[in-house]
C-alpha cells in the first residue's frame, strides 16, 4: 500500500472535483468536525462504557470514552505521521495523520448498541431464538442472514456514518475516505470463506451487505490490499491500527481507574498496574505530593498513556514494512514489550470490574428489553408490509413513534425484508441505555407517564 494513496482526502459520495484546499481546515479536520455535530455522537452521552445505568457522575459514558480515544489518537496518529512524512517525503504534514486518526476514534463507537456489547449480544440472541424473528428473516440470503445473525457494533457505526447520518446525502456525513478506512479494523463482510486469513482484522466484520459498495469505495480510492477475490474482503487501512490502539490504551487504564472509583479495586492493585506500564526513569515524582489516592492515580494514569503511547509509535514504525504489505494484522499492544501487563490489567478488569453483580443484572435485563422491542417493532412493519392499511390498530399505534426515516416518505413498509430488519435494528441499536428502557417499560405497560 502507499501512503499518497492511503490518506485519500476524497469525500464519499461527492462527486465532482476535489474540494479547493483551505490552510485553515483540512478535510479530515471536517471530518471531526461532521462527526462532533451528528445526533449519534451526543447520544453516546447516555451509552454504556463499563457501568450501565450508573449512579454516579464520575465514570466514563461512550462519549467521555471517545473523546478520550481521539485524543489519544491524535497523538499517535501525529507521532508516525512525523515519522513517516519524512521517511517516505509525502507532501502531507505530520499533524494530517493525527487529525485521521482524531476522526476515526471520534466514530469508532458509533455503532453500540444500548447497554454496550451486551447489547451486540442481545440482538443476535434475539434474531436467532425469536418466532419473530424468524418470520421476518425468511427469504434473506446467507450474506444479509450472517449481517444480523453476527450483528456488529463495527459495521452498524459504518453503516451510521455512511448511511444514516444525513440520509439524503450520498455518503451520509461524507467523510473522506482515509476516515473511513482508518475507522474500519475489520475490512471484511459477514459471510467469508474460512481458513483463508486470521488475526486481529477477522476476528469481527466491519460493514453489512447494504454498504458493501461503500466500504469497496474506500478501498479502491485508499489502495487497500484485497485479501480474496472470493469475498469482500482487505487488509486493514494502516491507521487502523493507531486507532484500534488508542481504544486499547484508553479503555484499560481509564476502566481500570473507574473500577477504583466504584470500589472494586484498591489504589495498590491500580498504583502498581499503571507502574508496571511506566519506565522507570519516568516514574512521577510529584507522586508523594499529590493530597488523596484519586489525584495520584489520575497522574500515573496520565504518565502511563504517555509511556503507551510511545510504545506503540515504536512498534508501528518498527513495522510499517510489513503493515503496508499487509502481513502484519495483531494490536499494537500485543506486539510490544509491555504486552504481559497489557494482559494481566485485562484479565484483573473482567474478573472485577466487568463482572459486578449490578453491572450483569443491567445486561441480563438488557436482553429482554432489546428483544422485546425488536419483537413488538419488527412485527409491527411486518404487518404493514403485508397488510398495507388493514394491519392491526397496535401496529399504526407502535409504528408512529419510529422515525420517518425508517420508512419511506409516504410511511410504508418497505418490499425488502432485509431493509425492514436493518430499518428496525437501525431504531432500536441507536436508543440511549435509558430511552430503551422507557420504550420497553411504556409499550409493554409497565409503566405510564401521567400527570
Amino acid at each position: 500500500m502507499d501512503w499518497n494513496q492511503l490518506l485519500c482526502a476524497r469525500h464519499l459520495g461527492q462527486d465532482g472535483k476535489p474540494r479547493p484546499h483551505d490552510p485553515a481546515r483540512s478535510e479530515f479536520r471536517r471530518d471531526s468536525d461532521r462527526l462532533t455535530f451528528s445526533t449519534a455522537f451526543r447520544r453516546l452521552q447516555d451509552k454504556t462504557q463499563v457501568f450501565p445505568l450508573a449512579d454516579n457522575d464520575y465514570v466514563r459514558t461512550r462519549l467521555t470514552h471517545s473523546l478520550e480515544v481521539a485524543s489519544v489518537g491524535r497523538s499517535l496518529g501525529a507521532r508516525v505521521g512525523a515519522v513517516i512524512s519524512q521517511r517516505h517525503g509525502l507532501a502531507q504534514h505530520g499533524s494530517e495523520f493525527g487529525e485521521i486518526v482524531h476522526a476515526a476514534a471520534l466514530a469508532h463507537d458509533l455503532g453500540n448498541p444500548p447497554f454496550g456489547h451486551s447489547g451486540e449480544d442481545a440482538i443476535r440472541h434475539w434474531f436467532q431464538t425469536s418466532a419473530v424473528a424468524a418470520v421476518a428473516g425468511a427469504g434473506l440470503s446467507a450474506a444479509q442472514r450472517a449481517d444480523i445473525e453476527r450483528y456488529e457494533g463495527n459495521a452498524q457505526g459504518f453503516r451510521l456514518i455512511t448511511r444514516l447520518q444525513m440520509p439524503d446525502n450520498p455518503g451520509g456525513l461524507q467523510l473522506t475516505h482515509a476516515t473511513l478506512g482508518a475507522f474500519t479494523k475489520y475490512p471484511r463482510e459477514s459471510l467469508v470463506p474460512d481458513g483463508i486469513h486470521r488475526g486481529a482484522s477477522a476476528k469481527k466484520f466491519g460493514f453489512n451487505q447494504s454498504e458493501r459498495e461503500h466500504f469497496a469505495s474506500v478501498a479502491e480510492h485508499c489502495g487497500l490490499l484485497r485479501r480474496t477475490p472470493a469475498a469482500a474482503w482487505w487488509a486493514r487501512h494502516p491507521l487502523a491500527f493507531l486507532v484500534e490502539a488508542a481504544d486499547d490504551i484508553c479503555y484499560r487504564l481509564v476502566d481500570f481507574e473507574d473500577g477504583m472509583r466504584a470500589g472494586h479495586l484498591s489504589y495498590g492493585q491500580v498504583r502498581d498496574a499503571f507502574l508496571a506500564l511506566i519506565p522507570p526513569k519516568r516514574h512521577p515524582k510529584r507522586l508523594r505530593e499529590a493530597h488523596d489516592e484519586t489525584r495520584r492515580v489520575q497522574i500515573l494514569r496520565a504518565v502511563a498513556i504517555g509511556a503507551a503511547i510511545d510504545e506503540a509509535t515504536e512498534v508501528f514504525l518498527g513495522h510499517e514494512p510489513e503493515i503496508l504489505a499487509g502481513r502484519f494484522d495483531q494490536p499494537l499492544i500485543d506486539a510490544g514489550p509491555s504486552r504481559a501487563v497489557w494482559e494481566k490489567i485485562l484479565q484483573r478488569s473482567k474478573k472485577t470490574i466487568y463482572s459486578t453483580a449490578r453491572g450483569v443484572e443491567i445486561e441480563a435485563a438488557g436482553f429482554a428489553v432489546l428483544g422485546g422491542l425488536l419483537d413488538d417493532f419488527v412485527s409491527s412493519l411486518n404487518d404493514l408490509a403485508v397488510h398495507g392499511k388493514r394491519a392491526a390498530a397496535r401496529t399504526s399505534k407502535l409504528l408512529a413513534l419510529v422515525p420517518a426515516e425508517s420508512f419511506a416518505r409516504n410511511r410504508t413498509a418497505p418490499r425488502d425484508p432485509y431493509i425492514r430488519l436493518m430499518k428496525m435494528l437501525d431504531f432500536v441499536s441507536g436508543m440511549t441505555d435509558t430511552y430503551a428502557v422507557a420504550l420497553y417499560r411504556k409499550v409493554r405497560g409497565i409503566s405510564l407517564s401521567g400527570r
